[in-house]
């Protein structure tokens, strides 16, 4: 049995040189690391002792088995403090009476630098601060099973805030700042106070609040004096009896004890479902409406205020009682004219505002034309101008949609010239692209070519300017390529196989149909052309 075990380190790592008890002998030598010691031999009943002159001191447990961890307590040289060592982390710390876990240099008497749990009850003897004085939110949540709440500091606006969720700064309900105001969040939150029965409830400056809610009420919007609001002293609500404000005598209610400025204002007047009734009928005029008869005799015409100004309500004329006029617009009846600007130097227009564009028809003043165009400024995206001799400018293209322009009379007319490209194969020329085009074709093959989107029942011409067209042995035809439909007719007979165009060279091909594209008549109207 051992009741005291002494153990000094003189040698290197690993050895011992002090007395030791191995398997019941004493041995004054050194005793390797790995030396077997039978651990039913070893009784230690009262103390272990582990010297040294120098150097840390470490005790470790490691079974060396897979899934296991290595733990040790470590006496650090000159650093007056031991650690409990896990898989070579410093998880605790005992230094001058305080203990650290996850702090090697603890300041408090339980110094935790990590997060932590308690999942029974934290009863705390003295103050409970949150937050080391750092520029950031700090805060106490309550994690409910439907509902998280918080308490905590927001560090941007530097106030206390009690609110919704587990994020300082969104769904606050109440904050308090550095002055002690106290706020409760706009939106959908009440103060409630639960019990306010005229003996407890709500104080303001230390005196009890004696008017119920209801009562309070009454003066929702005032704005007069004191004094003011003591003239409405009724002393059963929802009657009317003899007041300063308001008598009844005979069944007439009279506003005011005296002739003079006194006004009934009736605070909700919404021409729907409440307001002035007369008769038990609703007026659905309004204040502004009713105002329009004042001082008139309503003999059939209408008319407006006399003080009515420019760009405000129309006024009448005043003179016929039915012409609407302002100063730049007048809306007659007889004779019915609307006029538009009075002769100055100015542009009048009159614009629609659409969702997603505007358009105007106007007088453009600087150069004097009618103008109908895109937007609201005259100048630009005009479509059509017209000056006063009804002569037309267009400003853009007409699409006509295969409609009728009777008797026209044009000068300086031109067309638009598409470019099929270079062909080697069966393909279509399509009138809808225009009605001069250019083709060039090349490879010696022998293909269709598409006659297509001929006006039906109508006649339609088509010009090719044409390079190498009688490289290749194309049949022309009705209709789509490949739709079967008739030959056309060449001049003389013949098709391109009988070489009637140059297989190197310029050549003017037209086709023509009378019966909106059913029979093509086709002619080379000019071969090889040539300049030398």
């Amino acid at each position: 049995m051992l009741n005291n075990f002494a153990s000094t380190q003189g040698g290197g790592t690993d050895t011992v040189t002090t007395t030791m008890i191995l398997d019941g002998t004493i041995a004054n030598a050194d005793v390797a690391s790995d030396a077997a010691i039978d651990s039913s031999k070893i009784n230690f009943a009262n103390t272990v002792e582990i010297e040294s002159s120098s150097g840390d001191q470490i005790f470790e447990m490691d079974n060396n088995a897979a899934n296991s961890s290595n733990f040790q307590i470590q006496n650090g040289a000159g650093n007056a403090r031991t650690d409990l060592y896990l898989d070579g982390s410093a998880v605790i710390t005992l230094k001058g009476q305080s203990v650290g876990i996850g702090d090697t240099s603890p300041s408090y008497a339980l110094d935790v630098n990590d997060t932590g749990r308690f999942t029974s009850d934290l009863i705390v003897g003295g103050n409970l601060t949150v937050g080391d004085g750092g520029a950031e939110d700090q805060k106490i949540v309550f994690d409910g099973n439907a509902q998280d709440f918080y308490v905590g500091l927001d560090d941007t606006t530097d106030d206390l805030v009690i609110g919704l969720g587990s994020a300082v700064g969104t769904t606050a309900a109440i904050s308090i700042n550095e002055d002690q105001d106290v706020t409760i969040s706009d939106g959908a939150i009440d103060f409630d106070v639960a019990s306010h029965d005229g003996t407890n409830g709500l104080k303001l400056g230390g005196t009890l609040v004696t008017a119920s809610a209801t009562e309070l009420n009454l003066i929702d919007g005032y704005t007069g004096t004191t004094a003011e609001l003591n003239y409405l002293d009724v002393t059963t609500l929802g009657t009317s009896e003899d007041s300063k404000a308001l008598t009844q005598a005979s069944s007439v209610v009279t506003v005011g004890a005296t002739d003079g400025d006194q006004i009934l204002n009736i605070a909700s007047h919404d021409l729907v479902d409440g307001g002035l009734k007369l008769a038990g009928t609703l007026v659905t005029s309004s204040a502004t409406e009713l105002n329009l008869l004042d001082g008139r005799t309503i003999v059939g015409d209408c008319y407006g205020p006399g003080s009515s100004t420019d760009m405000a309500i129309a006024r009448f004329d005043g003179a016929g009682g039915k012409t609407l006029q302002m100063s730049n617009m007048t809306i007659s009846d007889d004779p019915p004219v609307v006029k538009i600007g009075d002769g100055a130097a100015e542009d009048t227009m009159l614009t629609f505002d659409g969702n997603a564009a505007d358009f105007r028809i106007g007088l453009d003043d600087g150069n004097d034309t009618l103008e109908i165009g895109g937007g609201t400024s005259h100048g630009t995206a005009a479509g059509i101008s017209m000056d006063v001799n009804g002569d037309m400018t267009l400003g853009g293209g007409i699409v006509c949609s295969d409609e009728v322009i009777s008797r026209p009379r044009l000068t300086d007319y031109s067309e638009t010239v598409n470019a099929i490209g270079s062909k080697t194969a069966a393909f279509d020329i399509d009138l809808e692209d225009g009605n001069v085009q250019t083709l060039t074709m090349s490879g010696g093959g022998t293909f269709n070519i598409g006659i297509v989107n001929a006006v039906s029942s109508h006649s339609n011409s088509v010009t090719i300017l044409g390079t190498n067209l009688g490289s290749c042995t194309g049949t022309f035809l009705a209709g789509a390529n490949g739709g079967g439909g008739n030959a056309v007719y060449w001049a003389g007979g013949g098709d391109t196989s009988d070489n009637l165009m140059t297989s190197s060279g310029t050549d003017v091909v037209t086709l023509t149909t009378f019966d909106g594209g059913t029979n093509w008549y086709g002619f080379v109207a000019g071969k090889e052309f040539a300049n030398s």
